[in-house]
């Protein structure tokens, strides 16, 4: 699945494993997200509990944007049933959880976020590991709607967790 926009927009952009990139500056509007960012995440890297990337801009290597991925399962009866119906029959499911996802104030509105995801996406295409699904928990309406933007489907019994099914990654990807 190609970002709109021109092809040269995200050449000045790099997403990496986070390391000891300058993240002091990184402000996304949500204190918990840059506290997690500035505080927590390079610990779970090091713990090795969450995968942390992060989007740099090339010519200020400064961090402008970031997500976290790291491994969960899905009990089997969360899920609607005609995706239940598709599954084998076990009591839950691998996936593959984007923990955060985060673009600094002064870089919104220019695809970014977009951007990351499609880089989580692929990571989670990629992986060797068996996942069925990534899952995302939304931290507002906003962040509900720009996941269903990408065919995330919302958990039944919880709207604010949404889901998407690896086998739809893979057709985004083709």
């Amino acid at each position: 699945m190609a970002l709109s926009g021109n092809s040269d927009t995200f050449e000045k952009y790099l997403i990496e494993p986070l390391k000891k990139q300058n993240r002091a500056a990184f402000s996304c509007g949500n204190e918990s997200l840059n506290k997690y960012l500035k505080e927590q995440a390079s610990q779970d890297a090091k713990n090795h509990v969450a995968a942390p990337f992060v989007l740099i801009n090339k010519i200020s290597n400064t961090v402008i944007g970031y997500y976290t991925l790291s491994s969960m399962h899905i009990l089997l009866n969360e899920l609607p049933s005609e995706i239940i119906g598709k599954l084998p029959k076990y009591p839950h499911v691998p996936a593959t959880l984007l923990g955060r996802l985060a673009v600094d104030k002064g870089y919104q509105g220019k695809k970014l976020g977009e951007f990351l995801l499609m880089d989580a996406l692929y990571k989670t295409l990629i992986t060797e590991i068996a996942t069925a699904a990534m899952v995302v928990d939304a931290i507002d309406d906003n962040a509900i709607s720009f996941y269903k933007n990408f065919k995330f489907i919302e958990f039944p019994n919880n709207p604010n967790r949404l889901f998407i099914q690896k086998k739809t990654i893979i057709k985004m990807f083709e």
